[in-house]
Order: structure tokens, then C-alpha cells, then sequence
């Protein structure tokens, strides 16, 4: 998809996931926005993740890995697909 692309243009499943508050804004600049979003992005969701362990102890540590487990299984299923 290129930069010029509009949302309008856009498959419906994915305008809907650009409506979804914090997670669909992120992921609507990163696609559509600056590349170097992508950093910003990362900074984020690792201060978020040393916050909760701050927080909460271990717990806020290792539950983020292990929801991450299955993300990492589609992901390794899609790559091998091709």
C-alpha cells in the first residue's frame, strides 16, 4: 500500500481496527505516518511494559510475555507459509 493511500480506500475490517481508540491510532500512523513512528512506537510499548512491572511486581513482567505467546505462533505460522 503506498503513503498516498487515504483510509477511505481502505478494506472495511481495517478502517474498523483504525477506529479502535489507542491501538488503531498507533497502527493507523504507522502505516500511513512517518517511518520513524515505527521507534516511537516501540518506546511506548516497552515503557508500558516496564511500568507494569514496576507496578505489579513479576507478575507485570512475565504475564505480557506469555499473552505475546500466541501472537508470536501466528506470526511464526505466517512465516512459514510464505
Amino acid at each position: 500500500m503506498t503513503m498516498t493511500a487515504t483510509v477511505q480506500d481502505m478494506p472495511l475490517w481495517q478502517r474498523l481496527f483504525f477506529k479502535i481508540p489507542v491501538l488503531g491510532w498507533i497502527a493507523r500512523d504507522l502505516m500511513l505516518g512517518d517511518k520513524n513512528n515505527v521507534w516511537f512506537a516501540i518506546i511506548i510499548f516497552v515503557s508500558l511494559w516496564l511500568i507494569s512491572a514496576l507496578t505489579f511486581g513479576l507478575p507485570g513482567l512475565y504475564i505480557p510475555a506469555v499473552a505475546m505467546v500466541p501472537v508470536i505462533f501466528v506470526v511464526l505460522l505466517l512465516i512459514t507459509k510464505g
